[in-house]
Formats: structure tokens, sequence, C-alpha cells
């Protein structure tokens, strides 16, 4: 007994897709943070500090537009970056094959059950749609009424045992 999928089932597992490399947004957005807050070191050590304020006051405030201005420069540059490489993406063939015995035995089964799924449901529609034909009933023999009995008397006492009935 082969395992090998025929020629059909190939064309139903082949997908075409678009291979292309991407580049990691966090990781250019760390660079760029990184890179902003040593440019803005280099930079205020570059200039006289405030006594008053101090180094590390002057470095920490202007760092907040450092940072944050890398981090906006290395998204900018990893948009860039995924664009030049959208351009470069190249077609390829995916084809999925299951090696697995069982699991292709399974999907198989489960395909067959959706298939008859949606006959039942096709079916079901077509019912649906064509108006049923009125069927006349046959008619049922007249029975005979039974006997209405006496209605009982509530308040009526029982008689004792062995005394007779009036």
């Amino acid at each position: 007994m082969s395992s090998t999928p025929s020629d059909d089932s190939d064309a139903a597992n082949e997908t075409e897709v678009r291979i292309r490399r991407a580049p990691k947004y966090p990781a250019f957005m760390i660079v760029g943070g990184g890179i902003g807050a040593i440019v803005t070191f280099i930079l205020t050590a570059l200039f006289p500090v405030d006594p008053k304020v101090g180094f590390g006051a002057l470095f920490g405030y202007f760092a907040l537009y450092g940072v944050t201005g890398g981090i906006l420069v290395g998204a900018l540059l990893a948009l860039l970056f995924d664009r030049v490489l959208l351009r470069r993406s190249r077609p390829a063939t995916v084809v999925t094959e299951l090696t697995d015995p069982e699991l292709a035995e399974e999907e198989r089964l489960q395909e067959e059950r959706w298939a008859a799924e949606d006959a039942a449901a096709e079916a079901a529609e077509a019912a649906q749609a064509q108006p049923a034909a009125p069927v006349a009933a046959p008619a049922a023999p007249a029975q005979p009424a039974a006997p209405a009995a006496p209605a009982a008397d509530p308040d009526a006492e029982t008689p004792k045992p062995g005394t007779p009935a009036v």
C-alpha cells in the first residue's frame, strides 16, 4: 500500500506565498533610543553646566528628548527598510504534507464529515424552497362514545363493609 498522495490532493495542498525579510521594529527602536541617549550625553558634556542645576539633572532633562527622538528615528528607519525589502520579496510555492498517517486519516475523515454536512444543508435548503403538496389524511372510522360515568357526590358517605349499598 502506497502512502503517497494523488496528484489531485497535491494541488489542494499547494499555496502561493511571498518570501521577504522584515526588520524587527523593537530592535530598531531600542537601538535608536540608545543612540539618542549617547548623543544627548555627548551634547550635554560639550556645553558648560549650570552649577545650580548640575550635570546629572541637565542630562536627564535633555535625555527625555534625545531618547524619544532616537526611538522615533529608529522606527522610521525600520519602516524605510521594510518598504525596501518588500520590493525584493519573491514568490514561492508551499506544499503542505502530513507525515503522520493517523493525522492524515483524521483529516480525510473530517473532510468527509464536512462534505456530508454540506450536502445535508443543501438538501434541507432545497426542501424548504419547494412547497410541500397537501396530503389528505384518511378519515378515521367513527367509534361509539363510551357511556358517561355518574358523577360521584363528594359529600356522600361511603358504606361500611358488610352493609348493602342503597
